[in-house]
């Protein structure tokens, strides 16, 4: 057997790419809102952070569908190698777009922009480019976000770390033994989201953020991956699409926060419950159904394709409406025309960098 052929692209879940691509806008939108609700109890959107936690279950599960059974002709070297060059050029993007738009996004929320020297914010670049992670105490804008330039980025930090840990350790468990571990991981997430009230945090470097960004990382992912291993691939669900559509937006929107300040159990039991229980029920729908038709077809790998770019390149451009927000104090029923303006030129953007830039340069390091 050809060793390349061997390892070219699987075809993909077109309902699990449409799924991915939806939480990415979701995300967009919860970031845009979060100019007018800091506070997280008063965010009308309560919960579309777990989108994060979603696309590890997504991530989990394609990485067992794409790779669990290509060990025999593939290294770990080749492994990581084929994951960077998947993730990386996007996070560069994304990078090269925080630099273009740090100083345009001076403002009385980022006080520290202003007196930030180039020099300092391009190895800041550097550092953001080669995924390592900067402490609060060297921040130069002022939120202690580990990828200042690209706040995001935090979450493929951990992407990476659950890639190295599938790829050297993981992939040789049996089914029991990952059940085993991915039941210590979802303990570990109930006690958060019970302690704490829900799963916000991980963008940070310091111990605190560490330990919430590793616990939002190992069940969702790992569960992810144990679900595709002990699925039934004869297993089919009708109009898949659509009711994980429904569901997923009413996990991620519908339902408010739940207990207020004073019971924050009461949310961190609906939070693990998500985690735990509806994330895997969507990702195991959607994989279990086919998308029907031309245009839904259509939809589903658009929304695919710009998903991932969506994610990663949209907080530069939100940082400046953030900053724009907070020196003009504008409420939301007054600003919201420049919110959608935003909202509309991350799509476009997002579009074009996939066309014309991430799947392109992709291409042309699979030759190597």
């Amino acid at each position: 057997m050809n060793r390349n052929a061997s390892l070219s692209s699987k075809p993909h879940y077109e309902i699990l790419d449409g799924l991915r691509g939806i939480a990415a806008i979701v995300i967009v939108v919860f970031h845009l809102l979060e100019a007018h609700f800091l506070d997280r109890f008063a965010q009308p959107l309560s919960h579309a952070y777990l989108a994060v936690d979603f696309f590890f279950v997504l991530s989990g599960f394609v990485i067992g569908y794409a790779y669990d059974d290509r060990w025999g002709a593939m290294s770990v070297w080749t492994f990581l190698k084929r994951r960077v060059f998947r993730l990386h050029p996007m996070v560069i993007a994304g990078t090269i777009l925080g630099v273009l738009l740090f100083y345009p996004g001076a403002s009385t929320l980022f006080p520290l922009i202003a007196d930030t020297p180039v020099w300092k914010m391009l190895l800041y670049a550097l550092l953001g480019i080669l995924m390592i992670p900067t402490p609060p105490s060297i921040d130069i804008r002022g939120w202690q976000e580990m990828y200042t330039l690209d706040a995001p980025t935090w979450t493929l930090f951990f992407e990476y770390v659950a890639n190295i840990l599938y790829a050297v350790v993981i992939r040789r468990f049996s089914k029991f033994w990952l059940a085993v571990f991915v039941g210590i991981a979802g303990c570990s997430t109930v006690y958060l989201t019970l302690t704490q009230g829900d799963v916000i945090g991980g963008w940070t470097w310091n111990g605190e953020h560490l330990y919430v960004g590793f616990t939002r990382l190992l069940f969702p992912f790992f569960a992810g991956l144990l679900l595709y291993r002990v699925k039934k691939k004869s297993v089919k669900i009708r109009n898949a699409f659509l009711w994980c559509s429904l569901l997923l937006l009413a996990v991620l929107l519908a339902c408010p926060r739940l207990g207020g300040q004073e019971r924050l159990w009461m949310n961190g039991l609906y939070e693990a419950f998500a985690i735990i229980v509806l994330f895997p029920l969507i990702v195991f729908m959607g994989s279990s159904g086919e998308v029907r038709g031309r245009f839904a077809g259509k939809l589903c790998r658009l929304l695919g394709d710009i998903s991932y770019p969506v994610y990663i390149v949209n907080y530069p451009i939100v940082y400046l409406y953030l900053g724009w927000i907070s020196d003009t104090e504008l409420p939301l029923s007054q600003s919201w025309p420049v919110a959608v303006a935003a909202f509309v030129a991350i799509l476009i953007l997002s579009y074009l960098l996939t066309r014309f830039y991430d799947i392109p340069v992709r291409k042309w390091l699979r030759k190597f």
